[in-house]
């Protein structure tokens, strides 16, 4: 249920706000000295701007007007972790790996009220900016480079997140399976609800690896490579193949847990140049989960036969939704 501003009771015959106090009392029942933890960041919130506050199941999200910018979720019953999406701050400091925390990419850990201060305050007011801010521009519309050729992109998953999320026995989610998007049905498919894409071939969260393979169209333009097909995503300057991981269910749908993005504007032209040679390809290694700050991606380009090769050592982090 949603609400907009600081934690506050809800008014009388308010019931979707009675109905987010009761999500909340519901989240800190068996942790209820953790619940001012909650508190001390809610009360913060006015000096930010805007803010929605969404409580749901397991967590309470916090959301600029544009998006989703933090989330505070009790973990265990004596820490509360507040997620923040930071797109361009990876772990370090107080700041530590985020994982099961929906859209935030690092979080620090809070046992106390007194936990939340300057420094806290001073990464959530970042993180709002940076989700407030709204995004770049789009170009002007304009006539499709001639097609260079097909690359075909191999994503080999290591680190899957499990079959349940958050991973304890009241995990929420119970099936999860992570699969490529995809607008083509020459595969067999599954239906994200509420999404315009599909997934294909999914592969149990408790699987020890996996593997995709995804051929893409490469044009060649003014600012460079651009990339287009069934499994592509994004506009021309954040083109993407996704993951999503989800719940399976038995009724030919997965339902959205978290995602992660493999950007391909980003890949080293050299690479691409080199994959798109006769008989080569191009791939993308990713650990899912555990990464504690260490490279989650990496690039490499070979003959489809043999080992490929970093060039430069190129490496980058998966975007995640």
């Amino acid at each position: 249920m949603e609400r907009r501003g600081q934690a506050a009771p809800p008014a009388e015959g308010d019931r979707g706000a009675a109905e987010a106090e009761e999500l909340i009392v519901g989240q800190y029942r068996d942790r209820p000295r953790l619940q001012p933890v909650l508190d001390a960041v809610l009360t913060a919130l006015p000096v930010l701007g805007p803010v929605t506050v969404q409580a749901r199941k397991t967590c309470v999200s916090l959301s600029t007007p544009r998006r989703v910018f933090a989330i505070v979720q009790p973990t265990t019953k004596s820490r509360v972790d507040l997620g923040l999406r930071l797109e361009h701050e990876g772990p370090g400091g107080r700041l530590l790996a985020a994982r099961d925390l929906g859209a935030a990419t690092v979080r620090i850990p809070l046992t106390r009220p007194g936990d939340v201060d300057a420094d806290v305050l001073g990464w959530l007011r970042r993180a709002y900016q940076e989700n407030a801010e709204p995004p770049p521009a789009r170009r002007p519309s304009r006539h499709p480079a001639p097609v260079l050729g097909t690359l075909t992109v191999v994503i080999e998953g290591s680190s899957l997140p499990g079959l349940i999320c958050p991973p304890d026995a009241a995990g929420e989610h119970h099936n999860i399976h992570v699969a490529l998007c995809t607008k083509s049905r020459e595969r067999p498919t599954l239906v994200i609800p509420g999404k315009p894409w599909l997934v294909t071939e999914p592969v149990p969260g408790d699987a020890p690896s996996a593997r995709w393979e995804a051929p893409v169209t490469v044009r060649r333009d003014e600012d460079g490579f651009d990339f287009s097909g069934p499994y592509v995503r994004g506009d021309r300057g954040d083109r993407h193949l996704f993951l999503a991981w989800g719940d399976v269910h038995g009724d030919g749908t997965l339902r959205l847990v978290r995602g992660s993005k493999l950007g391909l504007t980003g890949v080293d032209p050299r690479l691409v140049e080199e994959a798109m040679r006769a008989g080569h390809r191009l791939v993308a290694r990713i650990r899912l989960t555990g990464t504690r700050g260490e490279p989650a991606l990496t690039w490499s380009a070979g003959p489809a036969d043999g080992e490929p090769r970093r060039r430069g050592g190129q490496v980058a982090e998966p975007g995640r939704q």
